[in-house]
């Protein structure tokens, strides 16, 4: 998509700032209302933090839950939530959380509908049930048809497209300052504005102000993220809850150093179809080399090989932290901020199946080692010695040799020793916040609240943006809340404001 205008103003019913999962789903829903929509995106495509996700949406009562036998409710699913959060558990949202899980099950047969293709669900306890839908072939799906029909329904898309700030006349939000292909443009907006511009994880302005200052200093995965949102709500009068809370910082593999092939091919629903009946009918070693092709994301190693026995190394071949008390905070001041995951044969033994897994990955749910061998040779290393190891690694011979060395006359307890070739190495791997949960506070139309609890009228905020306090730990509810909350957004941002819009088109049975 290019950008056509040339104009210093335009004008529509409901302006949408954000290409991503939520902001794509607000402006389907404004645009099936009969409203004339205008989206910016700040960057060159569309996607956000949903082109690099997993793909999961964690959901209950869907068709595949019934197919599958599984007996499931929106109340279990809400009981279950808190189960995910620890400590975090009693500064939940629980309107929000309700508006999740009761929307979540439309939500997913929305996707369904428009051409997003999953299967499963697969268990993630303490789920009761397996509630998790993997996406086929990849997250870029999403993108793909929810932008097919965002322009079926005749949404204008303008990208580099970056709104600088919110207009107001009468304390009601009226327009968009934005600068488009480096101009200066005022959108006017005859109904409303809605942010959903996603995180702030590389905000180094909203992580100073928020975050903990161990790690205010760590990279946030996506560049893109950096609160432009929530900046702009805050500036009309929002506030933003639960700002301390972020997912991260994590331990993720960097990405392919090149785009594959494989990522060229259309994520069509017949090729979702294909695959979704070859997981029926073919056996997995045949189908896991063809699904890891699209494992493209930066995949998140799971910390369950430090307690089987693997240890972090840095580029001088140093073991620089006790690998079960928050390696990730550790990696970041590290030479080049990465580290490798070293371990031998014993362990490389029990990641080859559940329920030891590496990661959770795109098409799979889960990806073992051998996955990686096949599919990942650029962050996957074997050899039959140590200093080989090194060799492959780049790091220093002796330095590694005598890493491991001590390691293995300190091993005692917890500590495995490291004995068995040949030995393995997986990285490099950084350390990263993924997404920073802080959200404008928005009551159940998501309209944006100011501090005295009143909305802003004519503004709406959905995905991240608009989180509102509402936890989202657990594989799968990041991406169901930017697509339910968009969906919402966009229904109640094209009615004026109205609260009498219904949002589920029916009771579900549950």
């Amino acid at each position: 998509m290019s950008n056509q205008e040339s104009h210093n103003s335009l004008s529509a019913d409901v302006v949408v700032i954000g290409g991503g999962g939520a902001g794509l789903a607000a402006a389907i829903e404004a645009a099936a209302a009969g409203r004339n929509i205008l989206l910016l995106e700040k960057e060159a495509k569309l996607g956000g933090m949903t082109a690099r996700s997993v793909g999961s949406i964690t959901s209950s009562s869907t068709d595949l839950q019934k197919l599958a036998g599984i007996v499931d409710s929106p109340q279990q699913h809400y009981e279950d939530m808190p189960l995910f959060a620890g400590p975090l558990a009693s500064r939940d949202n629980l309107e929000l959380r309700r508006l999740l899980t009761e929307n979540v099950p439309e939500t997913v047969a929305w996707l369904q509908r428009l051409g997003v293709v999953f299967f499963g669900p697969m268990p993630e306890p303490p789920h009761r049930v397996p509630r998790m839908h993997n996406i086929l072939p990849s997250s870029k799906s999403y993108i793909y048809y929810l932008s097919k029909e965002a322009a079926r329904l005749g949404v204008k898309i303008l990208l580099n497209a970056r709104a600088r700030k919110l207009t107001m006349a009468d304390n009601r939000v009226t327009g968009v300052d934005a600068l488009i292909d480096g101009r200066a443009v005022h959108i006017a907006a005859n109904m409303s504005v809605i942010l959903a511009a996603g995180d702030y994880s590389s905000g180094s302005e909203f992580k100073e102000k928020h975050l903990p200052e161990n790690i205010r200093d760590i990279e946030g995965v996506n560049t893109s993220s950096t609160g432009d949102g929530q900046r702009l709500g805050e500036e009309a009068g929002g506030e933003i809850i639960n700002g301390d809370v972020v997912l991260g910082p994590e331990i993720r593999f960097v990405a392919p150093p090149s785009k594959k092939f494989i990522e060229r091919i259309p994520p069509t629903r017949l090729l979702a179809h294909a695959m979704r009946l070859s997981l029926k009918i073919l056996p997995s070693f045949l189908l896991r080399p063809f699904f890891m092709m699209f494992v493209t994301t930066n995949l998140a190693p799971s910390h369950r090989l430090f307690a089987e026995g693997a240890i972090l190394i840095n580029r001088s071949g140093k073991r620089f932290a006790d690998e079960q008390d928050k390696p990730q905070f550790e990696i970041p001041r590290q030479p080049e901020k990465v580290a490798f995951i070293v371990f031998d044969q014993a362990v490389a033994k029990k990641f080859a199946k559940w329920p030891y897994y590496i990661s959770t990955a795109p098409g799979l749910a889960y990806a073992y080692l051998g996955d990686y061998k096949r599919n990942r040779r650029d962050i996957y290393h074997q050899a039959d010695t140590i200093p080989s190891l090194a060799r492959a690694l780049g790091v220093s011979e002796g330095a590694l040799t005598r890493t491991i060395t001590e390691h293995n006359q300190s091993a005692a307890g917890a500590k495995m020793p490291l004995l068995e070739p040949p030995f393995y190495a997986l990285g490099p791997a950084k350390s990263w916040i993924v997404i920073a949960d802080g959200g404008l506070k928005v009551d159940r139309d998501l309209r944006v609240l100011d501090r005295d609890g009143k909305p802003i009228s004519g503004l709406y905020a959905a995905g991240s943006t608009g989180q509102g306090g509402l936890l989202l730990e657990g594989h799968g509810h990041h991406l169901g809340w930017a697509f339910t909350s968009g969906r919402i957004a966009g229904k109640h941002a094209a009615s004026c404001g109205s609260t009498t819009t219904q949002f589920q088109e029916s009771k579900r049975d549950v």
